[in-house]
């Protein structure tokens, strides 16, 4: 990407030649108001730009332009000067003050400011409104007066913050490293096999570190949680890189310049690479995290989990985000919605250990960082179920012709996934004895003897689409109260009926509903008599009370080996330690189920799902009997 600066300065350069054929390294600092170094690497970026249609020589400190392709040459002058064209962004108008004020020695004049960005003077005044909202977060401010100018206030490092979060590439676009510095970089990171991406970051930090130093703005004390960073084993890695820098340029960088450089090494992202992630040392104190976060996560879901070959690996990836969270660094995840839609339940049990960090050290945990956590969460449930399921076995009665077999065969083998087995049955090869050995059957005709599995009726020709959402409803049937195999995508569905249906008015509080829902439960069988008393106690742990007017107490029930679902509704929000309430779900969950049962994990993701979908909440919250409450719980799968 071009530097919005830089490209408008190496345009800037050519222009100068053309007006003084041979100039100093001085004169043209000067004129650009830049350091001497920044003139020789912008001679360093030209040569390459030009191409060899022209080049800037140099001999004895003075340096001359020749061209040799005069038309290629007045392109590429051309369309970098087109850089001027950035600033009818008010976006890019924002970063180019920001890098002006980063850079100025003096207060800056807000007309001569104007002039030089050849926007008028109001425009001007109001890009700079929002940009001094948009540093209240870090802790910036532009002080200043129309006759006086305006100046850059802040901390060091929240300057620095602001340029990696906000606009580096844009400051300092393809700006160049020493090929000596590169090689440095690419040598250390190569031998302890860490990826590009990591290396291209810590670049980026070398880079604006170095600018930054060089122009007098120096980092300066830091806070002495960061001064214990020095006994880091990664610290000597980085000490030994800016230490050869320093010798480079000659020039000494003090221990808080190692330490910012430090920062993208402790607050990678996790190396893929096996042996690039060991070759940072784990912080033990990291180890005891994890049984706290599995054991909230039983407390808060009754889900238990393992992280199996994955343990270590979450252990880095807590690290590093624990480092990232402690010194302000972002890691913006692209993928943040995706995964809240796709993986519901998993961005909410990293939810839950997102609380458990936080609370442990003290620290606010950005959504983006709790997707990052939600895909460990989603690969575990996944390999989770994968690991308890046992094969889904189908069989498919016909009993047309070879040809017509095959065309059903063909078609079933399209949709039956590699974790179900099918069998083609001739119908006169079927029994109940032999059909009962199956989960699933599927068939063209009529049976004509008895089955106890459950049954879908399909044509020769039938909707895969379709057929697939009720075969994945088919693998909850034995655990479902009131199973049907149809389209509707809530599986929880057939854990309802009437009776589990609750309609509260506006001045029932969320105590009184729950213990009208759980007397019910109670009366009807569906939960024991200890049950109130658990939920009691369970409640004085923390209700689990969703941010979208969602509630799910649940505790666990000896009443039977079946999951029992219960919900209420309210007309208008109730209020509930600092939440409004609009739809409980209550769950009583059998004593002897996994934690990793696979329809738990669906009636969670299920809920989840509900809570993240306003209209589809409004719909269940609106509904006044359990004929309005199927109709809302009612939705065709993707």
């Amino acid at each position: 990407m071009k530097s919005l600066f830089s490209d408008n300065r190496l345009a800037n350069l050519l222009h100068l030649f053309h007006n003084t054929q041979t100039m100093s390294v001085n004169n043209m600092a000067a004129k650009l108001k830049v350091s001497d170094r920044t003139i020789r690497n912008d001679i360093k970026q030209l040569n390459q730009t030009l191409n060899g249609c022209a080049l800037i020589e140099g001999f004895q400190g003075r340096y001359t332009l020749r061209v040799f392709d005069a038309e290629m040459f007045k392109n590429i002058l051309s369309e970098l000067s087109e850089a001027d064209e950035f600033l009818n962004s008010p976006r890019n108008r924002m970063d180019y003050m920001f890098g002006k004020l980063m850079r100025a020695e003096m207060p800056l004049l807000i007309d001569d400011l104007a002039y030089e960005m050849s926007i008028g003077r109001t425009t001007l005044t109001g890009d700079l409104k929002k940009l001094r909202t948009e540093l209240e977060e870090y802790g910036l401010q532009i002080p200043g007066k129309t006759s006086q100018g305006i100046s850059l206030y802040g901390n060091e490092f929240d300057i620095r913050r602001y340029v990696l979060e906000n606009n580096y590439d844009q400051i300092y676009g393809t700006f160049p490293l020493d090929k000596e510095i590169d090689d440095l970089i690419n040598d250390v990171y190569t031998k302890r096999h860490l990826e590009d991406k990591a290396k291209a970051n810590f670049r980026r930090f070398i880079i604006l570190m170095l600018d930054r130093f060089l122009t007098g703005h120096y980092f300066g004390k830091i806070s002495d949680k960061a001064y214990d960073l020095t006994a880091r084993p990664e610290f000597e890695m980085v000490n030994e890189i800016v230490d050869q820098i320093g010798k480079f340029l000659a020039i000494e960088l003090p221990i808080e310049e190692k330490l910012f450089a430090l920062l993208p090494v402790i607050g990678m992202r996790t190396p893929s690479d096996v042996q690039g992630m060991r070759s940072i040392e784990l912080d033990e104190s990291i180890r005891p995290l994890l049984p706290k976060i599995t054991e909230q996560i039983r407390i808060d879901l009754n889900l238990s989990i393992e992280m199996g070959d994955f343990t270590e690996e979450f252990l880095y990836h807590l690290m590093f985000m624990i480092n990232r969270m402690r010194f302000g660094i972002k890691l913006p995840n692209p993928m943040r919605e995706d995964i809240r839609e796709k993986y519901p339940l998993a961005f909410e049990m990293a939810g839950v250990a997102c609380g458990v960090i936080a609370r442990e050290y003290n620290l606010t945990i950005t959504e983006d960082e709790q997707a990052f956590l939600a895909t460990y969460f989603g690969v575990m449930l996944a390999e989770s179920q994968l690991r308890m399921e046992k094969k889904f076995s189908i069989a498919a009665v016909y009993t047309t012709g070879r040809i017509t077999c095959r065309l059903v065969e063909m078609q079933l083998r399209r949709i039956v996934d590699t974790s179900s087995s099918l069998t083609m049955l001739a119908s006169e090869d079927v029994s109940t004895n032999k059909l009962d050995e199956f989960d699933l059957i599927l068939t063209t005709i009529p049976l004509t003897c008895k089955c106890h599995r459950p049954v879908i009726q399909i044509n020769e020709v039938f909707n895969e689409q379709e057929l697939r959402r009720k075969i994945e409803k088919a693998r909850y049937w034995d655990q479902l109260e009131s199973p049907t195999l149809d389209s509707n995508w809530f599986v929880m569905a057939g854990f309802l009926d009437q009776e589990q249906f609750f309609y509260f008015d506006k001045e029932t509080h969320y105590e009184k509903a729950l213990e009208v829902i759980i007397d019910k439960l109670t009366y009807d069988g569906l939960v024991d008599d200890g049950f109130k008393e658990r939920m009691e106690e369970r409640e004085k742990m923390g209700t689990m009370v969703f941010d979208n007017a969602i509630a799910l107490p649940h505790a666990i029930q000896h009443a039977g080996d079946r999951i029992v679902l219960a919900i209420g509704v309210f007309p208008k929000p109730i209020r509930h330690r600092d939440s409004d309430i609009r739809v409980i779900f209550l769950l009583g969950i059998p004593d002897n189920i996994d934690g990793n049962d696979n329809v738990l994990v669906r009636v969670y993701d299920e809920i989840i799902t509900i809570s993240q979908d306003g209209e589809l909440l409004e719909r269940i919250a609106s509904s006044t009997s359990y004929k309005d409450l199927q109709r809302a719980l009612y939705r065709q799968a993707d």
